[in-house]
């Protein structure tokens, strides 16, 4: 056989161990779900954790963390403002050193639609050590903690996340109702315009190759990840996690959550949201590029080994099967053809469940090695700005080396 069947081959046999051995991560069913349904004495098929309504509802305290928010908070902050939940709960806005008028438009927001109490605080810029949105979470936290009587659980929520009436509500049934003591929900991320149809459904079928939910939900997990964007936690495991001031310095701060949380011995669920949505745009690729390349590199713990590494795989499980079917066909190489066809068959595949869960058209599966081909560039360029000084840049902060997501700890 010729070295491109080889390639080709070798990519074949590797999807089909990710279409079967990666912990399904390509199916969209880890969900929590809706109120009153799937109720029973285990647990659904998918491993949703169930919604039963608690006899006591905890107390709450929503936490966002805001730096310069001010065109999404109006879409945002009223739906947590309006959650119906039956328990008591306010929200807490700690505005990260904001220049846009952030902190008055929430109190104004607040004013205008009513609902949750909100406090609005502003702790001043991170000590060194702490990254922003940690600082600002450490000062929620504090905030939060200091009431009488305390909240039994703490919401982080980014300032871009809009969340239905019932959010909180079904959060906190499944975090009771299973014993949980972190329950995360990826939002759903934003697809109008082109780039980010094109882009954002990989990002998340990326994350969840990386990290199965499957794997990370079981009752003996084989990951352990959050989504920052949406995360219950409860207060007693924050503090025995020494959660915010043990990840201090995580620029990937959801997956260094989950694993603090996961060493004080909690019990972590992670899924895919239907009732919670990013309203934060990314028209165009700067956007989307700038996003993925903050902290592609700090995920390969800024080891020059792991980016080749990561590089080399992206182009043979991605790359390799277009290319190999393409050049078959012209070249006259069955082998090559017939592996390199397959394998991007599979791949397009495993793909389609999250173009359905993103309502994208599913022939659209048939791009995916192309948006591999960007993230792969979003990667390198990540190492790039990092050995430039300017790695981990988000809203004119920039985290040098030393501040890193301690995923292994």
């Amino acid at each position: 056989m010729s070295t491109l069947a080889w390639f080709a081959v070798g990519s074949l046999a590797v999807w089909v161990w990710l279409l079967l051995g990666q912990g399904f991560f390509w199916r969209t069913d880890q969900r929590l779900p809706a109120t009153g349904r799937g109720l029973s004495a285990g647990r659904p098929r998918g491993g949703a954790p169930l919604p039963g309504e608690p006899e006591r509802w905890p107390r709450v305290a929503v936490l966002v963390p805001a730096r310069d928010e001010a065109a999404v908070l109006p879409l945002s902050l009223p739906s947590l403002l309006a959650q119906d939940y039956p328990g008591a709960a306010e929200v807490v806005l700690v505005d990260d050193g904001s220049t846009d008028g952030t902190a008055r438009l929430a109190e104004e927001l607040a004013g205008r639609h009513g609902g949750l109490p909100l406090t609005v605080v502003s702790p001043g810029e991170p000590e060194p050590g702490w990254t922003g949105k940690l600082w600002a979470l450490r000062h929620g936290m504090a905030l939060a903690r200091a009431r009488e009587p305390a909240p039994e659980f703490l919401l982080l929520t980014d300032a871009d996340i809009a969340h239905e009436p019932d959010s909180l509500r079904l959060l906190v049934s499944a975090a009771v109702g299973n014993d949980l003591d972190l329950v995360s929900q990826m939002a759903r991320l934003r697809v109008e315009s082109g780039w980010e149809r094109l882009v954002v459904p990989a990002f998340v079928y990326f994350f969840a190759q990386l990290y199965p939910f499957r794997w990370i939900n079981r009752a003996r997990p084989r990951a352990t990840a959050a989504a920052g964007g949406c995360v219950l936690l409860r207060t007693e495991t924050a503090v025995a996690a020494a959660v915010p001031e043990s990840i201090r310095r995580a620029v990937i701060d959801d997956v260094s959550l989950a694993r603090a949380v996961r060493r004080s011995g909690g019990r972590i669920w992670l899924g895919l949201a239907d009732r919670v949505d990013s309203v934060r745009p990314y028209p165009g690729l700067g956007e989307l590029w700038r996003m993925v390349s903050r902290s592609a590199y700090a995920q390969l713990r800024h080891n020059p080994l792991l980016l080749a590494g990561t590089v080399a795989g992206l182009a043979v499980v991605y790359l390799v099967p277009p290319t190999a079917f393409v050049a078959g066909l012209t070249g006259g190489d069955a082998v090559a053809a017939w592996a390199g066809g397959a394998a991007w068959a599979v791949m397009a595949g495993t793909y389609v469940p999250m173009l359905r869960y993103y309502r994208q058209p599913l022939w659209t599966a048939v791009t995916l090695p192309f948006t591999a081909f960007l993230y792969l560039l979003m990667t390198v360029d990540s190492a790039v700005q990092h050995y430039r000084g300017r790695g981990a840049a988000w809203k004119g902060r920039t985290y040098t080396a030393d501040y890193v997501s301690r995923q292994g700890d």
